[in-house]
């Protein structure tokens, strides 16, 4: 699976203000309910309900949050680098400034879960997690991300 089947260059937020958690979210929520036709509500607490049963902030300033929806038919990926790090609720207690957020269809079941290994992969690239933090441009972190690397290759 490669992320360019999940991330269209239009979910990629360059430069997200989020001071909170609660506001990235939202955030995210809405402009994947641009992407998605849903409601952006339906989304938030989707990811809500996700964050009550453990944090995805994964440590060193990476999140990924994720939920199912019923009304999906395929995978989404919205990306944000924030503008400035938030607190998070993170394994290492660090503050996130990378998100992925993943949504997938109540059906999708190994799809989600690959898709999930998948962006992990990608964050584990310290790399590509490099390039990332140091680009502010929508297009570059799209390419970042979805570039066919054998480094971070499926």
């Amino acid at each position: 699976m490669q992320l360019s089947d999940l991330l269209v260059r239009d979910a990629v937020l360059p430069s997200l203000k989020a001071t909170s958690k609660k506001q990235a979210l939202q955030e995210l929520s809405q402009a994947a309910a641009n992407l998605t036709g849903l409601p952006a509500r339906d989304i938030f607490e989707v990811l809500l309900q996700r964050e009550r049963l453990g944090s995805t902030g994964l440590g060193q300033g990476i999140a990924i949050p994720h939920g199912k929806l019923s009304k999906l038919t395929t995978l989404h990926g919205v990306f944000a680098r924030l503008s400035q790090p938030i607190e998070f609720d993170a394994v290492d207690g660090q503050p996130v400034d990378l998100v992925f957020l993943l949504l997938a269809p109540e059906s999708a079941g190994a799809d989600h879960l690959k898709a999930l290994a998948r962006i992990s992969r990608l964050f584990r690239d310290a790399e590509i997690v490099s390039k990332l933090r140091g680009s502010d441009k929508g297009a570059a972190l799209y390419s970042i991300i979805t570039e066919p690397a054998a480094s971070h290759a499926a």
